[in-house]
């Protein structure tokens, strides 16, 4: 009898050839019945990335199947299923119980049959095809296929691969999420049932998607491109409309394997309809998700129902009252019931709020109003509340008619304050003589006092309309009477002092001012920034709040709002948690240092600098560039002016969480006409990062100057060294000058891989690196011309890091150079 450890190892052996013979690479008549029942049981692509198989069903029903193709290999919580057996009229998934079998049979169909309810899904194979040739495939692209007839490409459910086409026109839904609630029609637009809630783009359609990461449009030579992923080929990516109703592209990153976005085509969730019950309004919580919260006076015992009133009104107008909800606004969608086919929300003519809001009282039927403080006086009319969402881009106020004797607080508030532009005047009369006098005596005080008050009410007259004349020329120079209706609030001294904890969390502190972390009673992280030292005082902090005021982009960082309470002079920014690029870029002690003393407007605290960041690889570098590039190309050439930043270096440039650029401190820079040039009374910008026409004041000063700033930037982030702090620890020559090092390593000794960060450069070594490392160096080298005619535009850079334009060989940069003073 042989020892038990030998047989258990015998028995081990004779269970593995049976484990792996579970993994099929096709399944025809030759094989048994397929069972949702039978464990590990797949189909599998050629080259391992694709299975196919039964999964347990989405539904509430247990013991239920669908049959499934899914990417092998992410983890469990991100694994992705790409397509699943479903009706082709309402895309709803096929499903059975476990004793349920798929089998081929001697003519060659292919059925899924249920012994309760017949046959679930079936197919054929090609007209004039033999039975026995019949077999179901799955590919290295996704697709399932069987008999040469049909593939599972020309029938998409919510997902789409690259390669596979994208049906369209003629009112076809192309996707729709798994949940059956959002659609993909034409190509071009999202719906929640029968509402369009977004667009792909502006007369154009999807094309498809590319082995390297492209998503193509049409309505243009060459077709545009609105996503890409770096060009890579060797990633799975796709392409889902998810059940929240966000068209999004994924891709599989290699290590660690799990999905990534990397595009999707709604950024305000909110905005998209149907992502709150009826009555609920939905408010965004962090960039990822949203909460969904009844307004003051409505509530509900579950948290996902909808919401209703917690007392009625009788409709008269005489027992109830308008609660005021900033930022707030409703959607008028289509009716919920048949005994009530009118429109859930109607425009009425323009009118002036006090109007408006007589109008829905007058209306029993009417439950809210919105009004819109943009000039337009647009008034809305509400009978019911649907799609309610808050976002400060609306600049609309609604006023939710609820009970005279409620009391809810209302935590939607925070529209613009009027700027006080009127000093107060005191007055103080003379105390009347209490001796009697004689009659002349009397006329004679009397006019006296009279004249004494109108000259003194002549004076305070004259100096009123005088500083009211300087204030308001000051707003029309500045801009400030186009200061948009939702735009940054005006706060008190007292609620930042209370938001940042009397100024105790100091994050960062820079030339301009010193920056602390704060908290608003909304739960909104904020950064403040307490000015000071600045050399134009007013007009430069101004200029700050209306240039920010008006500028929305994804890559600059965003504004809240700004305090002018006697000499305090404080903006408030969004908090950015990642802090600067200058700490994932250098070395702390080598390569020049972090760069000590700029401004960060959003750093973290000292705890956290303690701790060694993360290396950022080089994907995730060029994602930063290419960010910042089109930040910048936003100011010079798509605002109503022209900005300048004057400023540009890693420590301006900020990280999200998801390590998004964000450029800071443009405010504080040069406002002009497009058409002009510039001339600056002193020298702005940081030490290595100036342009020429800095030191040469005889040269004007153009958006040019930012792009010398940029190509120095670009260089720093390919490298990871400090331009001028590299000088010192590699050659002692004065004729050392960083771009010119880069360009001779690169054109002259053919050396790319010296250029490269030492601390990625092992693990990015294939072609596609290579190209990306060589066309970053390529930009950051006409970036860095000496003469500022022969630097491309923002808007080129832009391109040329994208790589839709050709880059022609730079020329080499010359030597130049800002000594210490």
């Amino acid at each position: 009898m042989a020892p038990l450890p030998l047989l258990l190892l015998g028995l081990f052996l004779l269970v593995l050839p049976l484990a792996a013979a579970q993994q099929m690479r096709s399944f025809s008549a030759n094989d048994t019945a397929w069972r949702p029942t039978d464990s590990n049981r797949t189909l599998v692509s050629p080259g391992g990335d694709f299975a196919a198989g039964f999964v347990p069903a989405a539904s509430s029903t247990p013991g239920t199947y669908r049959f499934a193709v899914w990417v092998v290999g992410a983890s469990s919580t991100d694994r992705a299923v790409i397509w699943y057996a479903h009706s082709l009229k309402n895309n709803s998934a096929y499903e059975a119980d476990g004793a349920s079998a798929l089998a081929v049979d001697a003519a060659g169909r292919l059925s899924w049959s249920d012994s309760g309810n017949g046959t679930v899904w079936s197919l054929s194979p090609a007209p004039n095809s033999s039975a026995s040739a019949a077999a179901l495939l799955l590919n290295d692209t996704g697709s399932l296929l069987y008999g040469g007839a049909w593939s599972s490409f020309v029938e998409p459910t919510d997902t789409l691969m690259p390669g596979q086409a994208i049906p369209g026109g003629n009112g076809t839904t192309t996707l729709r999420s798994a949940n059956g609630r959002y659609t993909l029609v034409n190509s071009a637009t999202l719906q929640f049932g029968s509402l369009m809630y977004a667009n792909v783009s502006s007369g154009s359609a999807l094309l498809n998607l590319t082995d390297d990461g492209k998503l193509i449009l049409s309505g243009g030579t060459p077709p545009q491109l609105i996503a890409s992923d770096q060009g890579t080929t060797n990633r799975v990516r796709r392409l889902t409309l998810d059940d929240d109703g966000n068209l999004r592209l994924y891709t599989l990153l290699p290590r660690p394997r799990r999905w990534n976005v990397v595009w999707q085509l709604v950024q305000e969730l909110c905005t998209i309809r149907g992502t709150c019950r009826a009555g609920r309004i939905c408010v965004p919580v962090g960039a990822d998700s949203v909460s969904c919260v009844c307004p003051p006076g409505y509530g509900n015992a579950t948290l996902e129902g909808p919401c209703a009133p917690k007392k009625n009104y009788s409709g008269r107008g005489n027992d109830d009252k308008f609660v005021r909800m900033d930022f707030v606004s409703f959607s008028g969608g289509a009716p919920n019931t048949l005994a009530d086919p009118g429109p859930l929300m109607t425009k009425l003519p323009p009118q002036n709020l006090a109007d408006c809001e007589r109008m829905c009282r007058q209306n029993a039927r009417c439950v809210a109003f919105g009004y819109k403080f943009g000039g337009d006086r647009t008034c809305l009319q509400y009978t019911a509340l649907a799609d309610g969402y808050w976002s400060p881009a609306t600049e609309m106020s609604t006023y939710l008619r609820v009970v005279s004797s409620d009391n809810d607080s209302n935590p939607f508030t925070g529209m613009t304050d009027m700027i006080e532009t009127v000093c107060p005047v005191l007055l103080e009369l003379p105390v009347p003589p209490k001796q009697a006098r004689t009659t002349i005596r009397n006329v004679a005080i009397i006019t006296a006092l009279f004249a004494v008050e109108l000259l003194a009410g002549v004076l305070s007259f004259w100096a009123f309309l005088r500083k009211y004349s300087q204030y308001r020329e000051m707003a029309r120079t500045l801009g400030l009477e186009y200061l948009p209706a939702g735009g940054p609030r005006r706060f008190s001294y007292a609620e930042l002092k209370a938001a940042t904890k009397d100024f105790s969390d100091v994050v960062g502190r820079g030339a301009y001012g010193t920056v602390y972390r704060g908290e608003l009673p909304d739960r909104r992280a904020v950064a403040v920034k307490q000015l000071h030292g600045m050399g134009g005082g007013e007009a430069e902090f101004w200029a700050e709040v209306t240039i920010i005021a008006r500028m929305h982009h994804l890559n600059l960082v965003r504004m809240w709002g700004f305090c002018a309470d006697r000499e305090q002079r404080m903006l408030v920014y969004e908090y950015v948690p990642n802090g600067s690029l200058d700490k994932y870029l250098f070395v702390s002690g080598g390569g020049g240092g972090g760069g000590g003393g700029e401004d960060d407007d959003s750093s973290p605290s000292s705890s956290e600098q303690k701790q060694q960041p993360p290396l950022l690889d080089l994907h995730t570098r060029y994602r930063i560039a290419l960010g910042v590039a089109r930040a910048i190309a936003y100011l010079h050439e798509e605002c109503l002016e022209w900005v300048l930043h004057c400023d540009i270096k890693p420590e301006n440039i900020l990280l999200e969480d998801d390590f998004c650029p964000k450029v800071s401190d443009f405010g504080l820079s040069k406002l002009t006409s497009k058409r002009d040039k510039v001339t600056m009374s002193r020298i702005r910008g940081t030490r290595g990062y100036m342009a020429p026409e800095w030191v040469i004041h005889r040269e004007p000063i153009t958006a040019k100057a930012d792009v010398y700033s940029f190509g120095m930037v670009l260089l720093e982030v390919v490298s990871g060294r400090r331009n001028y702090g590299f000088r010192q620890e590699s050659v002692g020559s004065e004729d050392w000058y960083f771009p010119k090092w880069a360009y001779e390593k690169v054109y002259v000794e053919r050396r790319i891989d010296d250029i490269l960060d030492p601390r990625i450069a092992a693990s990015y070594d294939d072609a596609a690196s290579v190209a990306t490392v060589e066309r970053m160096v390529k930009t950051a080298m006409w970036c860095l011309q000496d003469r500022a005619e022969m630097r491309p535009s923002m808007g080129k850079v832009a391109k040329m890091l994208e790589g839709s334009v050709e880059i022609t060989e730079p020329v080499k940069p010359t030597i130049f150079c800002v000594q210490d003073d």
